[in-house]
């Protein structure tokens, strides 16, 4: 499994959310990726999108108005 960082850090909804699903099309499922971000929306929009999307949400931490968001891409069902 691979684990890919992506900082989204100083950009506003959706953009960070947009950015993630952009990198974790070429992942293999099982792979991670982490997002760095600084809106204060993020948690809340990543948990929709993985709502949305069969992704899972790892983990969700924040420190000094930073936010680390990780994602599991999804298994294909089937």
């Amino acid at each position: 499994m691979a684990d890919t960082i992506l900082d989204a850090s100083g950009l506003q909804c959706p953009l960070p959310v947009l950015r993630a699903n952009r990198a974790l099309r070429p992942l293999a499922a099982g792979d991670r990726l982490t997002v760095i971000a600084t809106d204060p929306s993020a948690p809340a929009d990543f948990r929709q999108f993985c709502r949305q999307t069969g992704h899972d949400l790892v983990e969700s931490t924040a420190a000094d108005g930073v936010f680390t968001i990780v994602l599991r891409k999804a298994v294909p069902a089937g």
